[in-house]
């Protein structure tokens, strides 16, 4: 079943074309890797997907619904949760503020004087469950802003679940974090594609880490879609090879 679907979806900044005509559908289940040379169009092709950029031409659609001239915000109560590549948090707030503001903007529910936060032991319970699963409960009273920059991107997996997406978007996930964090965030992902009601896409540029998570590759070449398919598939492919991983023909992508 198509989730999530972009139609020729085109934008254009003056005379350059940064993604032209993508027509590209997405499953439940699946973890789809967007991989390509810098400059090919992969975060553009998410800010496109997610709200941050209006299209040229064509179209997005999400659970059957045209969402093309919605906002970001629109977007994200329908099901679209996205990471960045620089984090977005509330950087002042501690760990658990920032998690139980998601929790409480899921659930719907507003500032009430007669009901202050602190009684809804139901919100305040969703919320130290994520921070345990994303192993941040440790450090749940600590500012976002004093977090490592690993720690930080933990929390922003966090702040997605508590919003409960159907489609997580991870835009580098993994970007500046040192050898030791990597791992780390690797895991939240993994667990995160074990409910195979949930589309996860990912850009990344560490082929070890596609091959790891990816169940399927697309891969954008000057904002046009050039391949799509398994990874060994893709990876073995001889233009994806020698134009993409910098592996020249006949060699191993090993």
């Amino acid at each position: 079943m198509t989730l999530l679907e972009t139609r020729d979806l085109t934008i254009r900044f003056g005379g350059h074309v940064a993604v032209n005509s993508v027509s590209c559908t997405f499953r439940p289940g699946e973890l789809t890797a967007i991989v390509g040379p810098n400059g090919a169009g992969k975060t553009t092709y998410f800010n496109l997907i997610s709200g941050q950029l209006r299209p040229s031409g064509g179209s997005i659609l999400f659970d059957g619904t045209d969402i093309t001239q919605l906002s970001a915000p629109l977007r994200t109560r329908a099901g679209l949760g996205r990471a960045f590549q620089l984090t977005n948090l509330f950087p002042n707030l501690s760990v658990a503020e920032n998690v139980r503001l998601a929790v409480q903007s899921a659930s719907g529910v507003h500032y009430d004087m007669l009901r202050p936060w602190i009684t809804r032991k139901d919100l305040i319970a969703r919320a130290d469950a994520i921070l345990d699963q994303v192993a941040l409960g440790s450090r749940r009273n600590v500012a976002a802003t004093a977090l490592s920059h690993g720690d930080q991107r933990k929390l922003e997996v966090a702040l997605m679940m508590a919003l409960e997406p159907k489609v997580f978007m991870f835009d580098e996930p993994t970007a500046g974090m040192s050898i030791d964090e990597v791992p780390v965030v690797l895991n939240l992902i993994a667990q995160l594609k074990q409910d195979a009601s949930k589309i996860i896409l990912l850009v990344e540029h560490k082929m070890d880490v596609v091959r790891s998570l990816a169940d399927r590759i697309i891969v954008l070449h000057n904002g046009q879609l050039v391949a799509d398919g398994k990874p060994a598939e893709v990876i073995a492919s001889p233009i994806v090879q020698e134009a993409y991983l910098g592996i020249a023909p006949g060699k191993s992508a090993a």
